[in-house]
């Protein structure tokens, strides 16, 4: 029987990059991908076959002319992400890593930046596993970035305007929603305030149909004491915010199947 899977490009900052640890207080690792869960297409290292998902997730995937973090990606939310969504949809994931620590929105406007790389990502893996008779049910983008936005003060108009304008050359390529994880709160000394960035996501995704909130817990981690530095947190923050976005994410998918199957009834 054939596999169906749903593709997923994880984009973003060092939250979704992955800078997870362990520790004496918090020693919870990232988990091992469930038997058939999903696998990896790695655009940039080894763009002629698919690899089983493990962590540190896309941790090779680095282009010295576009997302490069040599060195820097540790433990990542995305197995703990497609444990999740596979447990809810029954169906598994493709990933491809393109996240870039530090990124701010106007490096994601498609004009040579971190957007283009992405979308060559993405055009990448489409071309191979269509070479390979390889079925793709849906398009998904989990995007998870704005804090270094914080640090600048970017507006919140701004934040949005130059979001939508990256959603759309997104979709442009076949994404079909962008499923967002908010960012949290910074935890440092220099007083940054994050809360203007992420009330900004908040409005993108009850305001935009193709914008769907997957999670909005990493602002509560700094008072769990879940931080490890100033901007970053231990792995077992990201385990929680990658489930809790892939069973979100996993039952907007089913409502659109059952919708279907409604429509047809009718």
């Amino acid at each position: 029987m054939e596999t169906i899977y749903d593709l997923f490009l994880f984009c973003g900052q060092t939250n979704m990059a992955g800078r997870g640890e362990t520790s004496e207080q918090w020693p919870e690792t990232a988990p091992v991908l469930a038997p058939g869960a999903g696998l990896e297409y790695r655009a940039i290292s080894d763009p002629k076959c698919l690899h089983t998902v493990e962590e540190p997730f896309g941790v090779n995937e680095n282009n010295p002319e576009g997302i490069d973090e040599p060195g820097m990606k540790t433990g990542s939310m995305v197995t703990a992400f497609i444990n999740a969504y596979y447990a809810k949809t029954g169906t598994p994931v493709i990933g491809v890593s393109a996240s870039k620590g530090g990124s701010i929105i106007r490096e994601w406007q498609g004009d040579g930046d971190y957007l283009s790389d992405a979308l060559a990502r993405f055009q990448r893996a489409k071309r191979y596993l269509k070479t390979q008779h390889i079925t793709i049910r849906h398009r998904y983008l989990l995007w998870c970035q704005g804090e270094s936005d914080g640090d600048l003060g970017t507006s919140p108009d701004d934040y949005k305007d130059r979001f939508c304008h990256m959603l759309s050359l997104f979709k442009q390529e076949g994404i079909e929603t962008c499923f967002l994880i908010t960012i949290g709160e910074y935890n440092g000394e220099k007083g940054f305030d994050y809360s203007v960035i992420r009330r900004a996501q908040l409005q993108l995704a009850s305001g935009h149909e193709d914008v769907q909130l997957v999670c909005d817990e990493f602002h509560k981690m700094r008072s769990r004491g879940l931080m490890k530095d100033d901007f970053h947190y231990y792995q077992k923050a990201y385990n929680e915010v990658g489930t809790a976005a892939g069973n979100k994410a996993g039952e907007f998918v089913n409502g659109l199947r059952q919708r279907g199957a409604s429509e047809l009834v009718q």
